[in-house]
């Protein structure tokens, strides 16, 4: 190939870089194009037609012709063909013809010099070569950055360089670049030769790496590339299917300079990064025998969040709620949300009494709320910081929840005053399937927080596991991919590489609302733990972090060789953060009492008195006035708007609703659209939630309609129920229950006057997010001081449908109950009932009613506190013909019904009672059939435990003491090893001190939770009757 120079003034032979700068200088604006600029090797002596000021209009015409070849007149255009080709100018010129016909017809048919096609054809392919490699830096330069601040392990677990990427020297070697050159280029993968290096390229319009040049030498080219994309930064960005994202993010990392920090920045880094090292050193010199799971090694994240902080507010965001693991979380707090020091101090102290009932936390697992004044952009912003258990990962979709909340209730519709960051480690980043989930809900339309921005403390290591044994991808950010998040690798051994990666995290937030990954590779300088030994396992890597110099000194000597600080102005920094600490210390040892309510992340204002103490312990009748219910009812059997088509079979439904309206009377699906939208009238936000919940599981409740000829075109009639009324939010989940209950949870978490429900698919399902309930919704309270009103509604029932749709699981939810089965309370304490609810940790029933359901409902939201409910739904009971509620059960005066007592002719002669049954749910309609069928209505007594937790002692004391004579029996449809009987059967006992046997009637012990086989569900369900109403099956164990 033919020397790459220049065509410019009088084409004198230039060199590479005079070419650009030529170039550059003095082409006309216009689009870029692939052409090339070439200086001819003919010395210019021997084209005297070129001397003069006739080159600059040859120059001119040359330009034109780049840009369009038809805009000359053909004999230039073949001109310049044949010296692009390589011709000497003598020789691609040709005289003109005289003008005739015929010469016009030969200047037509006039053709480049023959051989030059060749030419041509590999100058496209040298442009496409370039363009070749151009592309594969942007793809694939990510795996030769120098990511590792150890340097002794590939971010992405592979140690080989891509087979595209020339790479530099400092990766391979200079004989390793080299033999790659070769391997690239004479006769391999691009063609071009290693004098190709110094030929000038144009550069596509897909690269930002000329800055305001639009053509470059091959040689800067790569350099280039390597800048961007090879150093302490690592892009993944081009799986990116949207190309307005793509060239957003390339022109933020190629375009030449564009790293820069002033000098008050740079001094700003310095202190954050003296802040952040020196708070961790100052426990370690005071407690060094204390966990604290301190973040030494990646000392760069707070300055690195604080950035992330400082550019959203500046972008207009007033609010950000965080989640993160325990490593640094005390340090987040200190120098990111800002909690005083003394109280953090004082969480070491073994002697510090807990002031608040409950538990309690380790203090790397607290949060903290906090609103002040951001320094940089001296605007008003407010800090959460979720609390969270040790299950890694498991916060992800609280924080989601509790964001997309806090922008509801603000009207952030756009995610540009609320916004959320996510901490992770690398190992839980790649192993926790949570994860996944939590990425799957940010695009959804009811899920969506507008992007969030992640960062991934990358210790490279796993408390003991190395990560080539801990995942099976590349880098742990790659979960990522599946959301089109740009995933920005950093060493953050370079704070200032560092700082600039977040700033655009921040930017592509602002600007795209999708979410983007922030993965700081670092390493842990201590075991998992501070009193771990990570030599047992990791001796190679440990002996390198022994050497490590840490990245605070690195800095520091950096800037004061830059002349940015000089020594004693670091020293002096470091002493006043070192006395702030030590003024801390001394003031933290005046704590004498732990207030776990100082680090509350969800303050709910005005809902508690000052002191956090509800400010009634009452609650008032959740009736409602009769015109309510029939005004409520009447929307809830029709469609509320014109033109809408909806289907035969939904008329039906909403005919038989309107039917039951008239009679004054409720089935399930219109008890729950009464609950919910007389709450909705007092201006209390529902939302509904789980998979499938529009229409309902069991195509029972269809509150969002779908006209039958339009695509999309739905209406919610719940939202047309009152001019100034809350909204109603009904959405179908994605296939999830771990993901989406967290959500739901966090969502609740915002705000105390919301009725926030989830209801699972089948009851059997909500398994899936035990961690959920088992780590938050639980025992929240007592972790954390936090209370929460979240409802879950989990269908349940043996009803021959098989073990996976059959359970609930309420054993599992009765045995987590925090009241004591041996204790009997004071039943004569005012209030008795609602104190209960205050004491206990959540709510547990199973209501046999449509009425009861209804009253329940209400209550989440009368009462003067917050605590979970959980409500074993029914199945076969949706349709029943005896599940009815007349409305004289919810007019103005009533209340939920913890127990319904037996109301037949048994009750008339309670001394004729020979057995009282206590059961609860769907099976009391298969024991009144039974009882009926068995003409046993005066010898056995049947009441319905509807509040299972917290027990009603006081209720069913009265039940026992009204039949006198009766023995006690406890009736389930679970086998006995599951259900209630475990839990009921003792407080039963107390409750009469004991003075009677409580027996069973149920199915026997399982493993699974019911049969698969329709037969023996029939003959167990049987078996269960006929010990219920056999008068003598228990005289035998007497």
């Amino acid at each position: 190939m033919f020397h790459l120079r220049t065509c410019a003034t009088k084409l004198r032979p230039l060199t590479a870089s005079q070419t650009v700068k030529t170039f550059s200088q003095n082409r006309p604006a216009a689009a870029r194009t692939f052409g090339q600029i070439r200086c001819y090797t003919a010395p210019v002596a021997a084209e005297p037609f070129l001397s003069g000021t006739s080159s600059n209009y040859v120059e001119e015409m040359y330009y034109a012709w780049l840009e369009n070849p038809k805009s000359v007149h053909k004999s230039w255009d073949i001109f310049f063909r044949n010296t692009n080709a390589g011709a000497p100018p003598g020789t691609a010129y040709q005289s003109p013809l005289p003008l005739s016909m015929g010469a016009l017809s030969a200047v037509a048919r006039a053709q480049p010099l023959v051989g030059t096609q060749t030419n041509v054809d590999k100058l496209v392919e040298d442009h496409l070569a370039v363009q070749s490699l151009i592309r594969a830096y942007q793809i694939r330069g990510h795996h030769v950055a120098q990511l590792d601040p150890l340097g002794i392990l590939d971010a992405d677990l592979d140690s080989s360089v891509p087979a595209d990427i020339i790479s530099s020297t400092d990766k391979l070697g200079l004989a390793g670049f080299q033999e790659r050159l070769r391997v690239l280029t004479v006769g391999g993968f691009y063609g071009l030769d290693e004098s190709d290096l110094d030929k000038v390229f144009h550069l596509p319009t897909t690269t930002f790496i000329g800055g305001q040049e639009s053509a470059l030498p091959l040689r800067e080219i790569i350099r280039r590339l390597e800048n961007a994309y090879c150093q302490h930064i690592g892009v993944e960005f081009m799986f990116i299917n949207d190309l307005e994202q793509c060239q957003w993010i390339r022109r933020k990392f190629e375009t030449p300079g564009v790293m820069q920090f002033t000098n008050e920045e740079k001094r700003t880094l310095l202190a954050r990064l003296v802040r952040s090292t020196r708070f961790e050193e100052f426990l370690q010199r005071k407690w060094s025998s204390e966990k604290r799971f301190g973040l030494e090694g990646c000392e760069v994240l707070i300055p690195a969040l604080k950035t992330i902080i400082d550019k959203s507010s500046e972008n207009g965001v007033d609010q950000v709620i965080m989640g993160m693991p325990h490593r640094g979380r005390l340090n987040v707090l200190a120098n990111v949300i800002r909690k005083e020091l003394e109280q953090i101090f004082c969480q070491f102290d073994s002697k510090l009494e807990a002031a608040d009932e409950g538990s309690g936390d380790v203090k790397y697992h607290l949060g903290m709320y906090h609103r002040r004044i951001n320094r940089v952009t001296d605007r008003n912003i407010t800090l959460s910081l979720v609390a969270n258990p040790s299950h890694l990962e498991a916060a992800d979709p609280v924080v989601m929840g509790k964001t997309k909340a806090e922008q509801f209730y603000c009207g952030d519709t756009e995610g540009k005053k609320v916004m959320a960051i996510l901490l992770h480690g690398d190992a839980a980043f790649a192993g926790q399937g949570i994860v996944y989930e939590t990425f799957h809900l940010s695009d959804l339309p009811s899920y969506t927080t507008h992007g969030t921005v992640h960062v991934v403390v990358n210790n490279q290591i796993g408390f003991t596991t190395d990560p080539r044994m801990a995942r099976s991808s590349p880098y742990p950010t790659d979960v990522a991919r599946v959301v089109n998040a740009p995933i920005f690798h950093v060493n953050s051994d370079d704070p200032e590489a560092v700082m600039y990666v977040c700033k655009v995290a921040a930017e592509w937030r602002n600007t795209f609302h999708k979410d983007v990954v922030v993965d700081l590779v670092c390493y842990r300088r201590n075991g998992h733990n501070e009193m771990d030994e990570p030599m047992f396992t990791q001796p190679l890597m440990y002996k390198q972090i022994r050497k490590q110099k840490p990245v605070l000194q690195k800095y520091a000597e950096l800037l004061v060789s830059q002349g940015v600080v000089n020594q004693p102005e670091y020293e002096e920094e470091i002493s006043k953060y070192d006395k702030i600490c030590e003024e801390a210390f001394a003031r933290s040892k005046d704590e004498k009492i732990l207030h776990i309510k100082h680090w509350l992340d969800s303050p709910w204002p005005g809902f508690f008195t000052l002191d956090g103490q509800p400010r009634s312990m009452t609650c008032p009748s959740t009736g409602l006035e009769e015109d309510i219910l029939t005004h409520i009812g009447s929307v809830a059997s029709s469609v509320p708007v014109d033109n809408f088509t909806i289907h035969g079979g939904l008329s039906r439904i909403l005919k038989t609703r309107g039917e039951l309206v008239k009679n004054r009377t409720v089935d399930w699906a219109l008890a729950e659209y009464m609950a919910f939208g007389s709450l909705l009238k007092e201006g209390i936000h529902i939302r509904l939630s789980g998979q499938d919940v529009e229409r309902g599981t069991f195509s029972h409740r269809h509150h969002v309609l779908h006209d039958q000829n339009v695509d999309k075109k739905t209406c919610i009639p719940m939202n047309h129920l009152w001019p100034n009324q809350a909204p109603y939010t009904v959405c179908n989940s994605s296939l999830s229950e771990y993901g989406v209950l967290g959500f739901e949870l966090g969502f609740a978490m915002a705000s105390p006057n919301a009725l926030v429900l989830w209801e699972a698919q089948f009851g059997d399902f909500h398994n899936t997010a035990q961690c959920i309930i088992d780590q938050f919704i639980c025992p929240g309270q007592a972790k954390w001081v936090r209370q929460n009103g979240i409802v879950l509604l989990l269908p349940h029932g043996m009803e021959g449908m098989g073990p996976e749709h059959s359970s609930a699981r309420p054993e599992r939810f009765l045995q987590m109950c925090n009241d004591d089965p041996d204790v009997l309370p004071n039943l004569q304490e005012a209030n008795f009932d609602i104190s209960q609810l205050y004491d206990c940790n959540w709510v547990v029933v199973n209501c046999s009613t449509p009425g009861n359901f209804f009253h329940v409902l209400r209550r989440q939201i009368l009462l003067p506190f917050r605590k979970p409910l959980i409500v074993f739904t029914p199945k076969s009971l949706l349709r029943h013909p005896e599940a009815r509620t007349s409305f004289d059960e919810m007019l103005p005066g009533t209340h939920f019904q913890r127990v319904i007592p037996e109301d037949g002719p048994a009750a008339q002669s309670p001394e004729n009672v020979k057995r009282l049954l206590f059961c609860t749910g769907k099976v009391y309609y298969d024991l009144t059939r039974e009882r009926k069928a068995r003409d046993m209505v005066e010898q056995v007594a049947i009441t319905r435990i509807e509040q299972l937790s917290p027990f009603p002692f006081d209720l069913l004391l009265q039940e026992v003491q009204k039949y006198p004579n009766a023995e006690l029996a406890w009736c389930q449809e679970e086998h006995k090893n599951q259900g209630y009987y475990d839990y009921v059967k003792p407080r039963l006992r107390t409750t009469i001190n004991r003075a009677k046997p409580v027996w069973y009637a149920g199915r026997d012990p399982a493993a699974a939770p019911a049969t698969g086989n329709k037969k023996t569900h029939l003959t167990e369900l049987q078996r269960l009757l006929d010990t219920a109403f056999d008068l003598d099956a228990f005289k035998n164990f007497s």
